[in-house]
């Protein structure tokens, strides 16, 4: 009997909405490396991913404006944001993020996961 293969889809559904926010704390310095980030100034990673992608951007900014952190990764076409810095600064830009896109933007927002 012939094994079936099976075949996925993805789709961009428009909405507002942030489906990953998480902080690593104290990465492995190897993947700071393979993720092009400095290893010396990253004690924590912030990883968010935002639709429509170009709410990115604007995350950018409030990151920035909200904390001592370092953009890692900005892509508007994806919506994958990654911040860089000491855990608190990280963790505090996050935060400063979510709540813009959710009571500024009414974006639909998840809660910070932590590894």
């Amino acid at each position: 009997m012939e094994q079936e293969k099976q075949r996925t889809i993805q789709e961009y559904v428009p909405g507002k909405q942030v489906t990953l926010a998480h902080l690593i704390a104290n990465p492995d310095k190897d993947m700071c490396v393979k993720l092009g980030l400095d290893e010396g100034k990253t004690n924590a990673i912030g990883i968010l991913t935002i639709t429509p992608g170009e709410a990115a951007i604007i995350s950018a900014d409030i990151a920035i404006k909200s904390g001592s952190i370092e953009l890692g990764f900005l892509d508007r076409f994806s919506g994958t944001l990654l911040l860089t810095g000491d855990f608190a600064s990280v963790e505090s830009s996050l935060k400063a993020v979510l709540e813009f896109l959710k009571e500024t933007l009414k974006f639909y927002i998840c809660e910070i996961t932590r590894s």
